[in-house]
């Protein structure tokens, strides 16, 4: 029992030796100092590869617009963010299996077996796959965008978010839709080109059709200066429906996206109030009400 207790003092001594020699030693330190170096070096290069990666990014797009050929902002906004947002991913995974390679560990073994878990996992998630393949065709071709308003299926307002895998809707009274891309098979997108607002003005017949459509012309040559919606000036229809007091006229306006609404309430307030001041009141709907009494 004496040996036995002699002997294990003495491997105890001869490890606390080692480790005092493996602590205090030039070398060791060393070592570990050049590692410490090398995986800053590679956290603060990649560091430096996304920011001025993205930067360069955004000086690209911003050269774009400024260029005589002008492509969507709604696009080129969405890009941007997916390129810059691809690029930290590349970088940043690059970075961490360079650090992994300083700490002597297998890479490609790594990579092998991530791949043959990737297949596997592909298989057991072909909805997923099917919704992030999507989602990179709604991007590239560009068949909405954030801040776009549109219609998929029984969900309408504007788009939130785009992601990989899922798109976000927001109707008007605040409800949020969150819809798969790989379900989005039909979409109406009301921003992509402009709208028409369209004003029908009943006019008295006692007025004038020629009178009626000259006051509203000289109205309707102030408007587009006034108000910045209008892409170009209102334009005057005339008279193209009647009754039996009165006559319709209409008055068309191409606006920007999705802002039809605003310019034809535009329209139809400025337009009523400037009749008004020049002595044409706008019929409107009278209801009449008749008291009986007993007979």
């Amino acid at each position: 029992m004496v040996l036995t207790v002699v002997k294990d003092f003495e491997d105890m001594k001869k490890d606390v030796e080692e480790a005092g020699k493996f602590l205090f030693s030039q070398k060791v330190w060393m070592d570990l100092a050049t590692l410490g170096l090398r995986i800053l070096f590679i956290v603060v290069l990649a560091a430096v590869v996304v920011n001025v990666g993205k930067a360069i990014i955004a000086r690209i797009f911003k050269v774009k617009l400024k260029g005589p050929l002008r492509h969507s902002e709604r696009r080129e906004k969405t890009l941007v963010k997916l390129l810059q947002n691809t690029l930290a991913y590349v970088v940043y995974f690059s970075a961490i299996l360079a650090v992994l390679s300083e700490f002597s560990i297998d890479v490609k073994g790594l990579l092998a077996g991530a791949g043959v878990l990737g297949l596997a996992v592909g298989f057991g998630a072909q909805s997923l796959v099917k919704d992030v393949i999507t989602g990179f065709f709604i991007i590239f071709e560009d068949q909405f965008s954030v801040g776009d308003y549109v219609q998929i299926g029984a969900s309408e307002g504007i788009v939130e978010e785009i992601g990989l895998r899922t798109t976000k809707i927001k109707s008007y009274t605040g409800e949020i839709s969150i819809l798969p891309n790989g379900t989005i098979s039909q979409v109406v997108n009301y921003s992509m080109e402009n709208s028409l607002a369209i004003v029908d003005v009943t006019i008295p017949f006692d007025v004038g059709v020629d009178k009626t459509e000259k006051m509203i012309e000289e109205y309707l040559s102030t408007l587009f200066k006034e108000d910045s919606d209008f892409i170009n000036s209102p334009k005057l229809i005339g008279a193209h429906d009647f009754t039996e007091t009165d006559m319709i006229v209409r008055v068309i306006a191409e606006t920007k996206p999705m802002r039809h609404f605003d310019g034809a309430r535009t329209i139809s307030v400025g337009l009523k109030k400037y009749l008004e001041q020049r002595g044409i009141e706008i019929p409107y709907p009278t209801l009449v009400t008749k008291s009986l009494t007993a007979s």
